[in-house]
């Protein structure tokens, strides 16, 4: 519903901040008009949804704590409050950054931005953040040498936490009598499964076994299915079913069974980790069988890890619009020079994984900002500054990145001290954020911006040269710039 000119002017810079939804609320909440910016992106009745509603009754508890707040405040002198909060429309989940503001007649207005892809890329990092701390987690149940039963204990508690799922268990093939045997399970009400016996080619895991291929059903109820010999399975109310092979080597040593009570959406990152886990699971149990092989389990897990981070500071690439192939550029680069410097292996992976994830705060930082075509005005820069302490949030909590944090976290230091975000200055700033922010301010200003042109090379490494000992370590500069023209970067 098009507001009033009344209205419009009432709102006057509101209305220019926040053009996504807006509402107009009587002073206790009851909300008496609305608009959509863009109508053509939501429901056509979305506003005959929310009209004449209470703006508590759609906020989630902590924007319901900050709408009370910031009531409670306004009769004490308080003029603003600013909160982000989901909003169903259509069926369809959509979320807001909102600011509330008072009118002189008592009247509210909540003015709001639309920040959906925003969350919907902020849950899938988290998402995959979370699957990348419960591989390292098995990797160090896989180290640590425990007993099969209790490492398989971790592994599906891993495999229903990160898979969102009801229940799982494991089936081991018995290589002597060429039989599926239970091992493990979780989330079952029942012990249906715990003396299950199948052949290869017998039953739904039997056929995952012989096929060595992922077996799915969508929905248990139908009938025909391997479970309904079992007299307790209808009790279990399951609806979905997967059978995954577990190979290790070649050989198959099992299989990882999957079940859920209602159905599921398995989309192509649900696929892609279902796949990696039934890896890691297959790994750990060969492990427990044959620990001489750790080490060489333990390799390949980690090109996985390193494949992993590689795919998702691509995926950040995209969703931050760096110039194509920025983020490989300045690992491979980054790669380059610290071998130079002589860095160690063991040094030198951190410092990869640094260099891979350095922007990965950004994706905390709002999209008004971060896509801005103009140059940030003093506020925003203040928030752009923030991206470090971002990264250093998201990455803290995984252990295996702890060592890779300082790329992220200080590759915006300068040498004299003027950088952000702890205004660090000479060697306080760590050694690998020194040599990266070399090897990113290079690509930066070799690259295509939406605010500029690429500048030539020579210029590039005019002013590397001129930033020595003011932004940059002045016994690095050389060191770089001699890379840079003997190596043709």
């Amino acid at each position: 519903m098009a507001l009033s000119l009344d209205i419009e002017h009432k709102l006057g810079d509101s209305l220019q901040a926040f053009a996504d939804l807006l509402f107009i609320a009587s002073e206790n909440g009851t909300i008496l008009e609305c608009h959509f910016g863009n109508s053509s992106t939501y429901p056509a009745e979305a506003c005959e949804e929310i009209r004449n509603k209470g703006l508590d009754g759609f906020l989630s508890i902590e924007a319901r704590d900050r709408l009370k707040q910031y009531l409670s405040e306004r009769q004490e002198g308080g003029k603003t409050a600013s909160f982000e909060f989901p909003l169903i429309l259509g069926g369809h989940e959509f979320w807001f950054d909102a600011r509330l503001v008072g009118t002189a007649n008592s009247q509210l207005i909540l003015s709001a931005r639309d920040i959906t892809k925003y969350k919907q890329t902020e849950h899938r990092l988290k998402r995959q953040l979370q699957r990348i701390n419960a591989l390292r987690s098995i990797d160090f149940a896989i180290a640590s040498g425990l007993d099969l039963n209790l490492l398989l204990s971790i592994l599906l508690d891993r495999v229903i936490e990160t898979l969102h799922v009801d229940a799982a268990d494991v089936l081991l093939l018995d290589q002597r009598l060429n039989e599926l045997t239970y091992a493990a399970g979780k989330g079952f009400h029942t012990n249906i499964l715990q003396h299950t016996r199948l052949k290869p080619g017998h039953g739904h895991a039997g056929k995952v076994v012989l096929e060595r291929r992922i077996v799915t059903i969508s929905d248990l109820t139908k009938g025909g299915s391997d479970f309904e010999r079992l007299p307790l399975f209808p009790s279990e109310k399951f609806v979905v079913y997967f059978g995954v092979p577990l190979i290790a080597k070649g050989r198959v040593l099992g299989v990882l069974e999957i079940f859920h009570r209602s159905p599921l959406h398995s989309d192509e990152d649900w696929m892609d980790f279902l796949n990696i886990i039934a890896g890691q699971t297959a790994i750990a149990i060969d492990n427990a069988m044959m620990f001489k092989e750790l080490q060489k389990a333990n390799f390949e897990l980690g090109l996985a890890y390193n494949a992993t981070i590689d795919a998702w500071s691509r995926a950040l690439d995209l969703r931050s619009k760096e110039p194509e192939g920025h983020t490989q550029r300045v690992i491979d680069l980054t790669t380059r020079f610290a071998t130079l410097l002589g860095v160690k292996d063991t040094d030198l992976l951190h410092i990869r994984r640094g260099a891979a994830l350095h922007d990965i705060g950004k994706v905390v930082i709002p999209d008004t900002i971060l896509f801005k075509p103009a140059p940030l005005n003093h506020e925003e820069w203040h928030i752009m500054r923030q991206h470090p302490k971002y990264a250093v949030d998201l990455l803290m909590p995984i252990k295996y990145l702890e060592k890779a944090t300082e790329i992220p976290h200080w590759h915006h230091e300068k040498w004299d001290g003027s950088g952000y975000p702890d205004h660090l200055g000479g060697e306080e700033v760590p050694f690998s954020a020194r040599l990266f922010a070399l090897v990113d301010v290079y690509d930066a200003l070799t690259s295509d911006r939406p605010y500029r042109k690429a500048w030539l090379k020579q210029d590039a490494l005019r002013y590397i040269e001129h930033q020595a000992g003011k932004h940059f370590d002045p016994r690095l500069v050389p060191e770089f710039l001699n890379l840079l023209n003997t190596n043709g970067f």
